[in-house]
């Protein structure tokens, strides 16, 4: 079985951040060792943890793909939202927390920059590899994104691997604006403290970045239902089935971005054999997987019609 396009997509754009910040990584520690500015050092152990992250995106769509079994009988897609939360805990301690210890120790013991011309040359070709990286990863997340705005995308988006791409990209050119600053600033006034400021201001950066992270990967780790479209398709189909009367109340939970819990009662006519009752139940889980291919494990309970309360369905919190 081929992989969904959105999988692909968010293979291509891991790849490209992956290759993007050890390049980088590697860089900007050369630079460190030659200029002794904070901010490179900042700046290169933010790509270390960019790097490694991107392997525990690997690991996670790995794992996400092994089979169902007994101890696990709804599958292990969640481990893509397991590792994508991970990913927000590195970028916290090994990037910001580094950072921002590194910026308080060049404050209170300020390091004269060396070679300054090489560390803003290492940051402009940063610059132009996470570019490119960022790029690759909007080109890929244009059809997932579809009308939606790019906060809108990453706040709904129900696969964690793009949306933590484009967060870490945009942060790393931040980061990047930031070291380019401070090492300026600290050039033009002789203050080497402009430079441990830089870096100080990449902690905070990265530390903000992955309290989004951690607050949006949390909400689909602990199960989160299906957009309200996708709800209405289901009880659209289920409701268009020759048999069923209406739709008394639905849940949905995503155990991974393309595999969708569907739980359902249905009115059915109580005077319909139990043949019947079956056939019309088989319909209506072909019907809802035509329209909505994601919802692949199905529930539907028949009961009847004794006009409860409309449908209810569950939405992000």
């Amino acid at each position: 079985m081929s992989a969904p396009h959105g999988e692909d997509g968010s293979a291509r754009a891991i790849v490209a951040a992956f290759l993007a910040n050890l390049g980088i990584a590697l860089a900007k520690l050369v630079a460190f060792a030659v200029t002794g500015a904070a901010s490179m050092l900042a700046e290169g152990v933010h790509s270390i943890a960019d790097t490694g992250n991107q392997g525990l995106l690997f690991i996670g769509g790995r794992r996400a793909r092994k089979p169902a079994t007994g101890a696990h009988p709804f599958g292990y897609g969640r481990e893509r939202y397991f590792w994508s939360f991970v990913v927000a805990v590195v970028l916290f301690t090994a990037g910001g927390l580094f950072a921002v210890m590194e910026g308080v120790e060049k404050i209170r013991r300020p390091h004269e920059l060396e070679s300054w011309p090489w560390a803003v040359g290492t940051l402009l070709v940063a610059f132009a590899l996470e570019t490119s990286s960022l790029r690759t990863a909007v080109r890929e997340s244009r059809e997932l994104k579809g009308e939606l705005g790019w906060p809108d995308f990453i706040r709904h988006a129900k696969g964690p691997e793009l949306p933590v791409v484009l967060l870490e990209d945009t942060g790393a050119l931040l980061g990047l604006a930031f070291a380019l600053l401070g090492i300026g600033l600290a050039e033009l006034t002789g203050n080497p403290r402009f430079d441990a400021v830089g870096s100080l201001a990449i902690g905070a950066l990265l530390g903000c970045i992955a309290f989004v992270l951690a607050v949006e990967t949390k909400s689909l780790l602990i199960g989160e239902a299906a957009a309200p479209a996708v709800q209405a398709a289901i009880c659209a189909a289920l409701e268009g089935t020759p048999g069923v009367d209406r739709v008394i109340h639905l849940r949905t939970e995503h155990l991974g971005p393309d595999d969708l819990l569907v739980v359902a009662k249905i009115a059915v006519d109580g005077a319909m054999p139990l043949s019947e009752t079956a056939v019309v139940i088989d319909r209506a889980e072909a019907a809802v997987r035509a329209g909505v291919p994601e919802a692949r494990l199905m529930f539907l309970e028949p009961d009847v019609d004794r006009r409860m309360p409309t449908r209810e369905t569950g939405g992000r919190s």
